[in-house]
């Protein structure tokens, strides 16, 4: 089956789109997408970010390289996936400046609002969200905002409010996938269409209200006036991605694993969506989570609650197990790693275009401690095969590292939360 795709092009302007021929799951983003006379730029592949959160962090001395720089030996951690060191950078010593409060901090692993339990809190937009405000119009789904065992996510809204997860693999996959009936898209476009018409009255309000007002009243209805017509614009593109067939994928739909402290194999089972949906550009923006709450992983060596083991107290027998755990992963997170980089695309590898990112809001899950965030970073096409090891006792601004994924992503903002520049030594390739 042929589905029909729309790619960005710099050459047109922000709300144009050129039209191409999407593709299946066994094949990449193909230059043949985009018409014969659409500019180099967009025969480009799109740039994607994908976020994997962790309520619990890694532990560090696992974790993180005694040496930094591009000749490090590999952590115990880092050697389950020695075969990537070249594609993923290892960030030590950084944090999010403002940010205390142990678990409650957990809102702000992707935003790096300022938390303190000691202060009102009012969160920030993540940087999912941020890149999908200005790109996600470019596919069925803006974004995708997952968990594996629970419903509250890292995402947040430009408000500040927690966008709820799905941690359903296989509503995920009939979502992206499996076709609507006719039904079901009039339904979806009379919805769309209501909320057009809900904007014609406000704008025609606001018509009758502009007479009376002065040069500056105006100008600022003229700015709300634009901001309704790209709103409509949208809805209308909206519309259409109702009425398009939904990529054709050579898989079945995934059957979801009940038990709630699998936490590996539901890892796995996520991810393995998620590469479909990047894959066949349904959308190039998700972020999914891992609670802190479970019994006992099942894997041979754990017989202790996850949540228990990551408040270890240096305990060696928790300790163990913990490592048991958190090795694999950071061994899941690896393989789809593994599989961006093994499939090909028009100008390189889907990894090449894919900035992904682990982290979690704790550096020290025993000590509840938000320093020393544990940061693995790959893709993205910036210069990898390194540990950028900062000042353990006096963190660099992680929030710096977001504002170079949005550079990367051609966005020309001047800061993003509490940065102060863009990451240092994180080098576009």
């Amino acid at each position: 089956m042929k589905n029909v795709y729309f790619s960005f092009s710099k050459s047109l302007s922000r709300r144009s789109f050129l039209k191409g021929v999407g593709a299946s799951m066994a094949l990449p983003w193909l230059e043949a997408m985009t018409p014969a006379f659409a500019s180099s730029a967009a025969a480009l592949p799109p740039r994607r970010f994908v976020a994997v959160t962790l309520a619990l962090g890694l532990h560090g001395p696992n974790l993180n390289p005694v040496e930094s720089g591009r000749n490090y030996k590999p952590s115990l951690y880092l050697s389950q996936i020695d075969d990537l060191l070249g594609d993923l950078t290892v960030i030590s010593g950084s944090s999010h400046p403002g940010v205390s409060g142990g678990h409650q901090a957990e809102g702000s692993i992707l935003s790096a609002a300022p938390y303190s339990r000691a202060a009102a809190f009012k969160n920030s937009i993540s940087i999912d969200q941020y890149l999908a405000k200005y790109q996600g119009h470019h596919t069925r789904f803006s974004s995708l905002v997952l968990n594996l065992n629970g419903s509250n996510s890292a995402s947040q809204t430009e408000g500040g409010s927690m966008i709820p997860a799905e941690v359903s693999p296989s509503r995920v996959f009939n979502r992206l996938f499996i076709p609507d009936t006719p039904k079901e898209q009039a339904f979806q476009v009379e919805r769309l269409k209501q909320g057009r018409s809900i904007m014609d009255v406000v704008a025609s309000d606001a018509k009758k209200v502009q007479k009376k007002l002065g040069k500056g009243d105006r100008e600022k209805i003229d700015q709300y006036f634009t901001s309704v017509r790209n709103f409509e614009k949208r809805i209308g593109e909206a519309q259409e991605w109702a009425l398009r067939d939904k990529p054709n994928v050579n898989a079945s739909v995934p059957v979801d694993i009940d038990n709630p402290d699998a936490i590996i194999d539901r890892k796995k089972l996520m991810l393995d969506v998620m590469f479909l949906a990047l894959q066949t550009d349904s959308t190039r923006f998700i972020t999914v989570h891992l609670n802190g709450e479970g019994g006992a992983v099942p894997l041979e060596g754990v017989d202790q609650g996850y949540h228990n083991l990551s408040h270890h107290g240096r305990d060696e027998e928790k300790l163990d197990q913990l490592t048991l755990v958190e090795s694999e992963l950071v061994s899941k997170w690896g393989g789809f790693i593994r599989s961006l980089k093994e499939s090909q695309e028009s100008n390189g590898t889907m990894l090449d275009t894919t900035s992904v990112l682990m982290t979690s809001n704790l550096g020290n899950a025993s000590s509840h401690d938000n320093r020393n965030m544990p940061v693995l970073f790959a893709g993205g096409g910036f210069k990898h095969g390194q540990h950028l090891a900062f000042d353990k006792k006096d963190n660099y601004p992680l929030p710096n590292l977001y504002l170079s994924i949005l550079h990367r992503h051609g966005i020309d903002a001047n800061r993003f939360a509490s940065s102060t520049g863009n990451m240092t030594g994180m080098e576009m390739v």
